[in-house]
């Protein structure tokens, strides 16, 4: 056998040995998400339900801690091995602006899906359908129009944040879960009474799917993704180069532009 054949015999198994390792990471990736959506929608709609059989026993405002409650949770406990994206709309806003690769999107969303779903699915068979799964819904005050701008701005508050938190080094990464549950939380307190405050295609996707009401889905699959996009770029084009951030410029109060 010749050396030559020797060297290409090695490089093919060290690239089958890369490949599997980089699947391997994938589904880690994949599984740390489905287990972070899971517990959100789990939780949050599960309190949701609550909230709707025993409203003196949970109000609005436990359902918006819950929900801020448990985004905080989990993204401590699997931001350093996914991202915590927990959300489509987050997903395709990171790989809008280069932060994420585009090739592991798709699987990052179909496992945040799916978790949905299945949260959604476990609910029912628990709790039955009361409240809609905890499914989002417009106010009757709201023109579809209102709406979409609404979950528009939503999203758009939420993902500017995520995308400093996670992004910019500048930012206290160590508090992201805070920053970011809270922000949902903020959110959930003024916007949930008009649209669900959804600002996550799945977390609306798995109730609407096993509780059969599609009613107005279209506007919470697409609304959030645009809110994201426009609130990741928003932020990426304010930021300024850290290479250009001089120490004297990061102990002043007019920051760093």
């Amino acid at each position: 056998m010749s050396l030559s054949l020797v060297r290409e015999g090695l490089r093919e198994i060290r690239t089958m040995s890369t490949t599997r390792t980089s699947t391997s990471d994938i589904l880690r990736k994949m599984s740390a998400e489905m287990i972070g959506t899971f517990a959100m929608v789990f939780a949050g709609c599960g309190a949701i339900m609550i909230s709707h059989a025993s409203p003196d026993l949970v109000g609005h405002g436990a359902v918006c801690a819950v929900f801020g409650l448990v985004i905080m949770a989990m993204i401590f406990a699997t931001g350093h091995i996914s991202g915590a994206h927990f959300n489509p709309a987050g997903t395709l806003a990171f790989a809008s602006i280069g932060r994420f690769p585009w090739y592991q999107a798709p699987f990052y969303i179909l496992g945040q899906c799916l978790a949905a779903i299945a949260a959604a699915s476990l609910l029912s068979s628990i709790m039955g359908n009361d409240g809609s799964l905890g499914g989002t819904a417009l106010a009757s005050s709201l023109s579809t129009g209102d709406a979409f701008l609404l979950e528009i701005i939503f999203t758009f508050m939420l993902m500017f944040v995520i995308t400093s938190v996670a992004t910019d080094s500048r930012a206290v990464g160590q508090s992201a879960g805070i920053a970011i549950g809270g922000t949902v939380a903020l959110v959930a307190l003024f916007g949930g009474p008009l649209t669900g405050a959804s600002m996550n295609p799945a977390r609306s996707l798995g109730p609407a799917l096993i509780s059969s009401n599609l009613a107005d889905l279209w506007l919470y699959l697409t609304a959030p993704i645009l809110g994201a996009i426009l609130g990741a770029t928003c932020y990426d084009w304010i930021r300024c180069d850290p290479a250009e951030d001089s120490a004297e410029d990061s102990e002043n109060a007019d920051g760093c532009c």
